[in-house]
């Protein structure tokens, strides 16, 4: 690996295993990503410090992707990469248990956890018998563990939840983690988060243009309540496909997209975001259900892998890809990236490839700024 490689590019980060992943490895896989293990995952995370990446996200499923093992096998190898959820629901972890995940990890591998949170779809979250968290939850959640960081006894009862004198006890002496939330910017979000976050994670499948108007509404939030709005710091993810055939590369974006378009609430508020017409989801939708049979309300994330909606995946506009992704070569990839850049955030995420598959891409990028830069 080169010493360009080695460079630490503070903008650019990636995500680990987007998506569904597999325990094995089929004998007559396609790609590098039709089918993921969460050992390739784990490989990913210490790649992508050896890459340059500042940071690495996760987002969890109660099945094999329990983000405190496979984030904390990544931190055993690694030193220096920042190690992020993206996302978890509070739904998901009693508060106190939170906590624990959170200091527990800064103590393992010093300060740089980044915990990502995120209300959820209420259809993603009944299938796990919980529920989805009010914007007033969700605030007070994180104040809640700000406090119990800090060393507090904490009593509450409110949206949050009811508590009486929980504390860590043995408590990680160092600065707290950085809290994220996972958002569209729209504006009650965007006024939560001005309220109680140190930064947002700006989903995939966002144009440049949505993230710019995001951008402008989260910016607006904090200047509202007299925050500084560069004391938020804003990571965009983006689906990139460097010089990946085209089947893998409308796995990775036409059908993920289906999987975000059919379920209800999530497929709606991307919609609106990126003012697409609805029309075609609403094919999508239709589809898939007739694909399911119409049996039960599960949806396409949890009923199939992205390589079985390959069919359906062609009601996705091609112009609503080519604006939200990344595609082509390496370098056009990084100058897609750059878009976003320029369009207010402060850091971008790749996602779906794997960090090995964007290497050229960070290359490309290292050259672009060193240019801006001179």
């Amino acid at each position: 690996m080169t010493n360009e490689h080695r460079a630490v590019i503070d903008d650019l980060s990636a995500y680990l295993i987007a998506g569904r992943v597999v325990s094995a490895l089929p004998e007559n896989h396609i790609d590098q990503t039709a089918a993921r293990t969460v050992v390739q995952g784990i490989q990913d995370g210490a790649e992508a410090e050896q890459l340059g990446f500042a940071n690495v996200y996760l987002s969890e499923r109660w099945n094999l992707k329990e983000a405190g093992v496979v984030l904390g096998a990544v931190g055993a190898r690694t030193t220096r990469v920042g190690l992020g959820t993206g996302l978890v629901s509070p739904a998901r972890r009693h508060v106190l248990h939170m906590a624990a995940f959170g200091a527990t990890m800064h103590a393992a591998f010093g300060p740089r956890f980044l915990l990502g949170l995120g209300r959820g779809d209420h259809a993603y979250l009944r299938h796990e018998g919980l529920q989805t968290a009010g914007f007033a939850g969700v605030v007070d959640y994180v104040k809640i563990l700000r406090r119990l960081w800090d060393g507090e006894v904490v009593s509450y009862d409110g949206p949050a939840g009811t508590y009486r004198d929980i504390k860590l006890g043995d408590i990680y002496v160092g600065p707290a983690p950085k809290m994220l939330y996972g958002t569209f910017g729209m504006p009650k979000a965007s006024a939560a988060v001005a309220r109680a976050f140190d930064g947002v994670i700006l989903p995939p499948m966002m144009s440049p243009d949505a993230t710019s108007r995001s951008v402008t509404r989260l910016r607006q939030a904090c200047e509202t309540i007299g925050r500084d709005p560069h004391s938020l710091r804003i990571v965009q993810c983006v689906v990139t496909a460097p010089d990946l055939d085209i089947d893998e590369a409308r796995a990775l974006a036409h059908a993920r997209a289906v999987t975000y378009l059919q379920a209800p609430e999530y497929g709606a508020a991307l919609a609106k975001v990126n003012e697409w017409d609805l029309g075609p989801v609403e094919k999508i939708r239709s589809e898939v259900d007739r694909m399911q049979n119409g049996a039960g309300d599960e949806l396409a994330d949890t009923a199939f892998h992205r390589i079985q909606l390959m069919d359906v995946a062609r009601l996705v506009p091609d112009e609503w890809m080519d604006a939200s992704c990344a595609f082509g070569t390496a370098t056009q990839c990084a100058d897609k990236l750059r878009e976003f850049k320029q369009a207010g955030a402060d850091e971008i995420s790749t996602y779906g490839s794997t960090p090995g598959q964007n290497a050229d891409v960070l290359a490309a990028w290292r050259r672009t700024t060193t240019a801006v830069n001179r």
